[in-house]
Formats: C-alpha cells, structure tokens, sequence
C-alpha cells in the first residue's frame, strides 16, 4: 500500500501549504489541455483518493466534490489548441499548470509536481507518476481530469456536436478519428497533432 502522503510529511515541518500540480489532456487531439493546483490541510487524508485515470467517473466526481470541499485552495488553469499548435504541448501543459498556481488564493510555499516543472520560483519537486505517489498531486489530478471531462460532456460537445466529444474526450479513438475524416478538424483541433496523424485531406471545418 502506496503512503499517499510520504511527500507531503517530509515537506511539512518546512512548508505549511504544500500544493500538488497536475495536468490533463496532454495527448488529446481536442481541447484544451487543463491544470489543477490543490493546497490540503497538513495532515488531512481524503479516503479512496488515487491517479484520477485508476478512477470510476462517478468515484471522480464524488472525490471532485470533497476535494473541493475541504481544500484550503484550488487553482485551474486552461491553454487551448491554438497556443498548443504555437509552443507544443509540453510548453502548454507547463503554461496551464502556472495558470493553475495563479489562481490560488493561498500562496504555496512548495510544490509537489507530476514529473514536470513549473516555471516559477516556488521550491519544487518532481515526481515520477505523482498522481498515484502524492495525496496532493492525485487531487489535482482529479480537479483537473472531471473539470476537462465536464467541458467534453457540456460545453465542446454543445458546439461541435458529431465528433463524439462527450464519449472520447478528445483522445484518438476510432470513432473520433472516423469523424475527423467525415467533418474535418474544428477550430479547437490540435493541427500539430494532426500531422503525425494518417488522416488525409483534412478539410477546415
């Protein structure tokens, strides 16, 4: 059994607010990709809490809702397509996790991160698979993962209905790329993704 909050108890007696920084949607070809920043209280351990993808959608939401709950801040941050297609998605993913630390209303005084780095001046510490190493991380991974879900299912399904948003996400399944051949990419397609992509004569939407 993983100690969830290994990280968090060699960092507290230093660092009261601790925010754990994650990031969804990186290998989407739709959407957004989307950054959370969650500060727990020191000692605080929300049960059932894990990697957001280990998850049931209904495990996830309901984590979303305590998460929410009983954070002492939380932070989301969204870089859309067009940024991505312009600095690719790994300068994104870093620009939407700043994004994230931006909106907390509590300063952290260190930062645990999914094996990323943020550019800032907040002492750090990257971790490998962070979301299923770090209360912290796996609660900014659940913030992020249902918010970017909640988008798919209400918002871009409303304004591109027939590429199947709300069921795939915006990952590259059959039926997604099936649509794009049909309809051709919208506006919040990734284009730099679509070139490594064996989709031809995509068309603008």
């Amino acid at each position: 059994m993983t100690d969830l909050l290994m990280y968090e108890r060699e960092y507290w007696p230093r660092y009261l607010h601790i925010a754990g920084v994650d990031e969804v949607g990186r290998g989407c070809l739709f959407g957004d990709v989307v950054a959370a920043a969650v500060i727990l209280p020191e000692g605080l351990v929300i049960e059932g809490i894990n990697d957001s993808k280990k998850l049931s959608a209904k495990k996830r939401d309901a984590l979303y809702e305590q998460i929410m709950d009983q954070a002492l801040a939380v932070g989301v941050g969204r870089v859309d397509a067009e940024t991505i297609d312009r600095i690719n998605i790994k300068q994104a993913a870093r620009l939407a996790m700043k994004m994230a630390l931006d909106q907390l209303v509590v300063t952290p005084e260190f930062l645990l991160v999914d094996a990323e780095r943020v550019d800032c001046d907040i002492p750090q510490q990257a971790i490998i698979k962070g979301d299923a190493n770090s209360q912290s991380i796996a609660a900014a991974s659940i913030i992020a993962k249902v918010t970017r879900d909640r988008l798919c299912e209400g918002e871009w399904e409303a304004q591109y209905p027939g590429y199947g948003i709300a069921v795939h996400k915006g990952y590259a399944t059959k039926t997604h790329r099936e649509q794009l051949q049909l309809h051709g990419p919208t506006p919040m397609h990734r284009r730099s993704f679509l070139k490594n992509m064996e989709i031809e004569q995509l068309s603008l939407f």
